[in-house]
């Protein structure tokens, strides 16, 4: 992130990788394809308005002075975002092991402790990663996105029990 132009560079990549997955969705004609296509596609244009926050930041930086130090804290702020920045296009999974608690798409936490006279038993839902023949022509253009752009993409089904 030392380069100058980082940001520039992921601001085309991204921006590219958006305009592929809009080209790609005109000819999908799977109704749960075309939902993956759409959430990417909204997913991405949050990764690009995140990087103009910061490009913008940066100019505004170089221009002007920031005596409070409150522009170079918000820029701080939005590249942690960005580091930590993912894309969920099916199901998230929250798991609270403190708590033996887990949620399901910022829905409702549920218990995963259960007792009864066999004893204590903790049962965690898994999270079961799509393949690429359910994926489509979708998976090259993810698995692309991961490596190009550092952006995390989960793609992923709860599975209870």
């Amino acid at each position: 992130m030392s380069n100058d132009w980082y940001y520039v560079h992921q601001l085309a990549v991204l921006a590219g990788f958006r305009l592929i997955v809009l080209a790609n969705r005109l000819g999908c004609k799977d109704e749960f394809l075309l939902e993956l296509h759409d959430k990417l596609i909204e997913g991405l244009a949050c990764a690009i308005a995140r990087v103009q926050s910061i490009m913008a930041l940066e100019r505004q930086l170089a221009i002007d002075s920031d005596e409070e130090g409150l522009a170079a804290f918000q820029l701080h702020g939005e590249k942690e975002c960005l580091a930590r920045f993912r894309i969920t296009l099916l199901d998230d999974l929250e798991i609270d092991v403190d708590t033996h608690e887990y949620r399901v798409n910022g829905g409702e936490w549920h218990y995963a402790l259960s007792a009864d006279c066999d004893g204590i038993e903790i049962s965690y839902p898994s999270l079961s990663a799509l393949t690429d023949d359910e994926l489509g022509t979708l998976a090259p253009t993810v698995r692309a996105i991961r490596s190009e752009a550092g952006i995390g993409i989960s793609i992923g089904c709860v599975i209870y029990g």
